[in-house]
């Protein structure tokens, strides 16, 4: 992913956890469980809330060891500063909500449920986020009403210029927009993960080894990518797009870059499998022009805009609320 689009994809998360708390808090018809944390004008925020949303948080922020004391604190302090903001907003919202939000909730819920095969991984799903049934339908509800309210009342007032875009492209040509060698590849994966028992390893060499001499003998390389490949990309006949360095597993990346246009590498192993490698073209050093990326970023000033607006928003209500910390 390109530098400027994990800056849009974060600026939407950060809004998404920031107005709906990542759908972790509860509102509306069950009665909530747990101990009080925070009370927003009298409805409380409870502490399995506050673990919910905790735990999204550092998973969103790649956090996978336990914080220090003192960082922890200051997630917490940041969750709670997120929940409280959550529920005013839905407060807020609320005044307005649809009047089909009963069937809209139903309507979502069933969508969510049908992507599980089955009821155990339902089931397993809810248990990993601690949470019933109920407690996923009024989440929905929260997030149906705090959206709603957004898109309606905020986000219409967000706007964005076409000089705003230009000079956010002459600012940051440098840091977003020059970009290193690149090359177009595709590969033909055998897939074995590396605690696999040495036969196991072994075996899945072997066929790399067998699919290569086919490949050579003058097989097409697209065609055994879509029949043999492990790697998703064998949809696309092992084609993985256009690759900049450090952008995949060092040792692939340091076989693929060596090579020239055209030429198919011998069985490279990296921590995925066995890979047999070929360089499609070549795409020297540049800049990435204006008109190229002038709609990302535009998109990417107008979710930040809206963070911003959502915040001003958030700031107003808190101002003539009610906030206890219990």
């Amino acid at each position: 992913m390109s530098p400027l689009k994990k800056l849009a994809s974060a600026a939407c998360a950060t809004l998404i956890l920031f107005s709906t708390s990542a759908c972790s808090a509860t509102a509306g018809k069950a009665e909530k469980k747990g101990e009080p944390v925070v009370k927003v004008n009298g409805v409380a925020i409870t502490k399995p809330e506050v673990d919910r949303a905790l735990k999204v948080l550092l998973a969103q922020s790649g956090v996978t060891q336990q914080l220090p004391p003192d960082q922890m604190k200051k997630a917490l302090d940041q969750v709670l500063i997120q929940l409280t903001s959550a529920e005013l907003l839905y407060q807020e919202a609320s005044q307005s909500a649809p009047k089909d939000l009963d069937k809209l909730v139903e309507e979502k819920y069933a969508q969510n449920r049908a992507k599980y095969p089955s009821d155990a991984e339902y089931d397993k799903a809810l248990q990993s986020m601690n949470m019933t049934t109920q407690e996923v339908k009024d989440a929905m509800r929260h997030e149906i009403v705090v959206t709603g309210y957004i898109e309606k009342e905020v986000a219409p007032k967000v706007a964005v210029t076409d000089a705003e875009v230009k000079k956010f492209y002459d600012d940051n040509q440098d840091k977003y927009f020059k970009k290193g060698e690149r090359i177009k590849a595709s590969h033909i994966l055998v897939g074995v993960d590396q605690k696999a028992a040495p036969q196991l390893k072994r075996q899945a060499k072997e066929k790399a080894e067998t699919l290569l001499k086919r490949v050579k003998g003058g097989e097409d390389f697209a065609e055994v990518a879509k029949k043999e490949s492990t790697c998703p990309s064998a949809a696309r006949g092992g084609d993985l797009g256009v690759i900049g360095k450090g952008q995949v597993s060092t040792l692939f990346d340091k076989a693929a870059f060596a090579m020239k246009k055209g030429e198919m590498s011998g069985v490279v192993e990296s921590e995925m499998g066995y890979h047999i490698i070929k360089v499609n073209d070549r795409i020297a050093p540049g800049t990435e022009k204006f008109e190229e990326v002038k709609e990302k970023i535009a998109q990417y000033l107008k979710q930040d805009h809206l963070r911003r607006a959502v915040a001003e928003c958030v700031d107003r209500m808190r101002s003539k609320s009610k906030i206890e910390k219990l």
